[in-house]
């Protein structure tokens, strides 16, 4: 009998090859499993080369270029139903096409680990413990020596004669529990978690009583079709009570909500807030979690077991059974595009899901990027406002630290000295701003100006003096500190420039009766150390918070009334386009950490620039007018948003083979280029940073007034690039809408 079935699969494999391949479905897999079991997304062995690998099915056919007998045959098929959702695995395939990476590694980047390897997705059970049969014939009177293995004899009766494992250790010790299974009083089973909770126990804390505005903005965002809001909210306006509020109606709809943050750092904080308030599953996915908890969560998710989904930047691809809401929180930050390999946007992926879903997505900031603001000009997005704080907060007032006229002392002006002492006197809270970590950012000798300089990259090494090493932040090379000059031999060798381990030191000799808590990603390694920083300052007690930009994303300090930032010229003058932008958005958001209570808050800022247009904008006027100029100036000189773009980036070990590679591209782009108008080519020209991890680095950028234009020469070229054989010793990609140059 003919085989009427579809016998062909057009599988991606993890490949850099941008294509994928063709495999035929042997007839006993047919047999064993049915054609039928087999649907795009679902996973199978093929052999690869000399490798047995995981592929997954993207199509099934009758027909392929290649003849039947010249096609491998599949090994073995892994899933039984497609591990994604069509709308999900549609997203998948178009971010593959957009951020123009190969369709097989974007899509296995993307998947748990453990599932890339061919692992099957754990059984979703709960351990429950329930009576024997001996122990259904226990007397009243039995168990009086031993209360309290009686006492949970008697719990699991009052629980219907099952009781989940979690709840027992909750109240007992796991002796208990050893002890009563020893006597065969009871027996553990294996029970799967109901899938939906009572729409009428959801909230476990009342939701906050909402102001007009804030009222408003939640009115107005429609929970049964796409649109993207932009919650545009002054710090400290209660964007974050609006995403609750509206998590707690799509709960009540029986629906699944993603919640995407920008760090790890802000998980702990984020994390216990959901919980604090919903009574319903909700799990975590970033890269702090072993493969096996990140498995977990992703296939609580995929059941619909977990109802609130918390995670960075990957956990866009989280699959949903019943999705119903998108929330990304700080929706500017440069976290949100991936800067290495697939090189994706979360923000603007979130956008498109809601889009194929048909959810609502919030994207909520206190200073939107320009794109967000642009997409509400020309009406893509609605645009939500809140315009002062919530509660009896008023916004910090800012003050100018004019650093050519004050003594400075470790990065620290006299006069935010004495601040920061009124402020400690007046039992508060001061949150110290400087985004370099370490001891200083460089290594001088002062008898013949020798630096020590990173062997790899095009960067001087930082001294950790509290590690007595020097370190790369860029390749995290490492090397111990000398005692002497390796050039003249001298042993005078100065630790110049203020990073927070320095500032830390000289605040602490200052008011050695408080308490000086750093936070970089130096000192928050450890496991809990998060944590423990957040404890101290929920405190409320007066200490000095000194950090990086880890403290400027999301926290909510109640006690903090003075906040100094002791270096502002870093971003003013940037040789990239967005640095005013950026730099607008951090001082605000660094700033938006004051007076969040109802003590009135301050801000300082040292600068040796108080003339600078960005400062007085930012001052003068705020964030949002600050914003409506930089997308003028963007207009004008018609830089995204306002047209697309996309870089050629080429490194190598030699700086002229990265060179002479982008020179051919940019030859071949200006043969594809006749057929779009409006498409312009820059460089080749050196990154920002030429060597990098001992590599050089070059980019060529191309504009274009029309995206799909862009997207068309894009994929022509990287289908001729791909050819290239000369250049073996040049790593290349494209970066679609670039953050970084």
């Amino acid at each position: 009998m003919l085989q009427k079935e579809p016998f062909i699969v057009r599988v991606a494999v993890p490949s850099p090859l941008r294509r994928t391949f063709d495999y035929r479905v042997p007839e006993h897999l047919v047999s064993d499993a049915g054609i039928g079991a087999l649907k795009p997304g679902c996973r199978v062995a093929v052999d690869f080369g000399r490798r047995n690998v995981v592929g997954l099915v993207l199509d099934l056919g009758s027909n392929s270029e290649l003849a039947l007998e010249k096609l491998k045959p599949i090994t073995a098929i892994i899933d039984s139903t497609p591990l994604l959702p069509p709308p999900l695995f549609k997203l998948f395939i178009w971010a593959a096409n957009y951020y123009q990476y190969p369709i097989g590694e974007a899509l296995f980047t993307a998947l748990p680990v453990l599932l890339r390897k061919g692992k099957l997705p754990p059984a979703q059970t709960a351990l429950h413990w329930t009576l024997s049969e001996l122990g259904y014939g226990l007397g009243p009177d039995s168990l009086n020596r031993a209360p309290k293995q009686k006492a949970l004899i008697k719990l699991i009766q009052n629980h219907s004669g099952a009781l989940a494992e979690s709840e027992i250790l909750a109240l007992f010790s796991r002796s208990i529990i050893n002890q009563l299974q020893q006597k065969a009083l009871i027996k553990s089973v294996e029970i799967k978690p109901v899938e939906d909770s009572p729409t009428d126990d959801i909230l476990k804390q009342a939701s906050l009583t909402l102001d007009k505005q804030q009222q408003a903005a939640l009115d107005s965002i429609d929970l049964h079709s796409f649109n993207c809001y932009l919650l545009d909210g002054v710090t400290s306006s209660g964007k974050t009570e609006i995403y609750l509020q509206s998590i707690e109606k799509t709960l009540r709809y029986g629906r699944q909500s993603i919640v995407l943050i920008p760090e790890i750092s802000l998980t702990p904080q984020t994390e216990k807030r959901f919980r604090d308030r919903f009574n319903v599953p909700v799990v975590t996915l970033h890269s702090g979690l072993t493969d096996k908890q990140r498995l977990k969560a992703w296939e609580q998710a995929r059941l619909g077991q977990a109802k609130i989904i918390l995670g960075t930047r990957s956990a866009i691809f989280t699959p949903l059974k019943k999705p119903g809401l998108i929330v990304l929180d700080e929706e500017h930050d440069q976290s949100y595009k991936q800067q290495e390999g697939f090189r994706y946007s979360a923000r603007d992926l979130a956008v498109i899901r809601g889009q194929q879903e048909n959810i609502p997505v919030i994207l909520g900031s206190a200073t939107p990027s320009l794109e967000s603001l642009n997409n509400c000009a020309q009406g893509r997005y609605v645009h939500l406002l809140l315009n002062s704080r919530a509660g009896n907060a008023v916004a910090p007032d800012w003050n100018l630290v004019d650093l050519r006229s004050e003594s400075v002392e470790c990065g620290i002006a006299g006069s935010t000295l004495e601040a920061i002492g009124r402020t400690l006197k007046a039992q508060q809270q001061v949150l110290v701003f400087l985004n370099r970590r370490g001891f200083a950012p460089a290594l001088l000798c002062h008898f013949c100006g020798w630096t020590a300089q990173c062997t790899d990259c095009d960067t001087k090494l930082t001294v950790h003096r509290a590690r007595g090493r020097l370190i790369c932040h860029h390749c995290d090379y490492q090397q111990r500190q000398p005692n002497r000059c390796p050039q003249c031999k001298s042993q005078q060798l100065m630790a110049t420039g203020d990073g927070t381990e320095r500032s830390e030191d000289y605040l602490q000799k200052h008011f050695p009766q408080h308490r000086v808590i750093r936070v970089d990603r130096d000192s928050t390694r450890k496991k809990g150390a998060m944590q423990q920083f957040f404890d101290t300052a929920d405190s409320g007690k007066p200490c000095i918070l000194i950090g990086t930009q880890m403290l400027a994303k999301g926290h909510h300090f109640a006690n903090v009334t003075l906040v100094a930032i002791l270096d502002a010229d870093s971003g003013l003058l940037s040789a990239d386009f967005r640095g005013h932008e950026r730099m607008g958005q951090l001082l605000t958001q660094v700033a938006g950490r004051s007076g969040r209570g109802e003590v009135p808050g301050q801000v300082l800022v040292q600068t040796h620039q108080p003339q600078h247009p960005l400062l007085d904008m930012l001052i003068s006027q705020d964030y949002r007018y600050t914003a409506k100029q930089l997308l003028a100036q963007r207009k004008n000189l018609q830089l995204p948003p306002f047209k697309a773009m996309a870089l050629l980036r080429a490194e190598s070990t030699r700086a002229q083979q990265a060179h002479e590679f982008l020179c051919m591209a940019r030859s071949v782009a200006e043969q594809l280029i006749v057929a779009y108008n409006g498409v312009e080519l820059l460089g080749p020209l050196p990154a920002l940073m030429e060597k990098r991890a001992g590599r050089y680095r070059y980019i060529v950028q191309i504009e274009a007034e029309n995206r799909a234009a862009l997207q068309e020469l894009l994929r022509a070229l990287a289908s001729q690039l791909d050819t290239q054989k000369k250049f073996s010793g040049v790593r290349w990609s494209l970066d679609v809408d670039p953050q970084e140059l």
